[in-house]
């Protein structure tokens, strides 16, 4: 993604653009999944995924300036840079938005998460999410056990969960800038 001030809900490609794989952002720690967002209550992958990875909680998020109270303030704390002690996982039903994750080289890669698109950010990495222009997304939200959504702006080095994801996944180079989730 490129380094432009201009508003948070544009792609920021780079030119000429450049894509990230899915296999590099699973370097990262970032994994995804393409699933039927119109029969999410049925989809056996999706009851699959909960039950191999512990996903026993479930909830519902939108994401707009006319469903989410004090809309402005929210947006702007999720585009802050942080972290979180547990993953972060989401699954866009309807709608739309941006989850930018940093490379090895601490650079942003921006993942456009559209429709269809369940993403997993590891305990531990640096990111940000925001809406892209049409301003919405509804997003399941799992998580294992009892909901724990506690933001850490960055710097929180010193968390043991920063040093575990640095020890996993941040030893060897590599990186890109962009991917589309829900291809």
């Amino acid at each position: 993604m490129d380094d432009s001030d201009e508003d948070q809900r544009l792609p920021h490609h780079r030119e000429p653009k450049e894509y990230v794989s899915l296999d590099k952002l699973a370097e990262l720690g970032v994994l995804s999944w393409r699933l039927d967002a119109d029969n999410y209550e049925n989809d056996e992958e999706l009851k699959k995924i909960r039950e191999e990875r512990g996903y026993s909680y479930m909830d519902f998020c939108e994401v707009c300036p006319e469903k989410l109270p004090n809309y402005e303030e929210k947006i702007k704390n999720f585009f802050e840079e942080h972290l979180h002690t547990d993953e972060e996982i989401r699954y866009c039903v309807a709608g739309s938005g941006y989850f930018d994750v940093r490379d090895h080289n601490d650079k942003w890669i921006r993942v456009w998460v559209k429709k269809g698109g369940m993403i997993v950010l590891p305990a531990g990495i640096y990111h940000r999410f925001t809406l892209d222009t049409d301003n919405y997304i509804k997003a399941m939200r799992l998580f294992v056990g009892d909901p724990i959504w506690t933001p850490y702006n960055r710097p929180h080095d010193h968390l043991p969960a920063r040093k575990e994801y640095i020890e996993n996944f941040l030893q060897e180079e590599g990186g890109g800038q962009a991917v589309d989730a829900a291809a």
